[in-house]
């Protein structure tokens, strides 16, 4: 299972959702480019020593990161479509990703996804987190698929 980030704007959610990799085992695809310095100090401050145990993939852009795929199934997690993450059927090979803060995904990279799926939420709300959304959406896949960590 992986996780991958298109064009994250928040140094701060790329390190919570660093350290979530760590913590459940999921790689990390950053789909550039971000809006901050790779090396800004709070990636590692909210990641803390937990970026040491996740492995990290950058991206130069969506067509590099859409080539390194390979036969792997890209969900989207989006507002914009009715499917509920938690009535979706999950591989453990899966790739979940997920928009930038601000403004989602182009059409065309909703367009190159295999799927998408939306995470259930009060209508009188637009969104969630990025990493609180990748945290919920992570947790169901690897349930699902029987791969959490013992």
């Amino acid at each position: 299972m992986r996780i991958a980030l298109f064009e994250p704007e928040i140094a701060g959610n790329v390190g919570a959702i660093l350290r979530l990799g760590a913590c459940l085992g999921a790689a990390v695809d950053l789909i550039e480019p971000m809006g901050f310095e790779w090396d800004d100090r709070r990636v590692r401050r909210t990641a803390m020593d937990y970026i040491d145990h996740v492995t990290i993939a950058r991206h130069a852009g969506f067509d590099a990161f859409k080539a390194a795929l390979g036969s792997r199934r890209l969900v989207l997690f989006t507002t914009k479509t009715r499917q509920s993450a938690f009535d979706f059927s999950f591989m453990a090979d899966d790739v979940l990703l997920f928009g930038k803060e601000s403004a989602g995904v182009p059409a065309a990279v909703a367009d190159a996804c295999d799927a998408r799926v939306r995470i259930p939420i009060r209508p009188q709300v637009r969104s969630m987190n990025v990493a609180t959304s990748a945290a919920l959406a992570l947790g169901e896949a690897l349930r699902q698929t029987a791969t959490l960590p013992s």
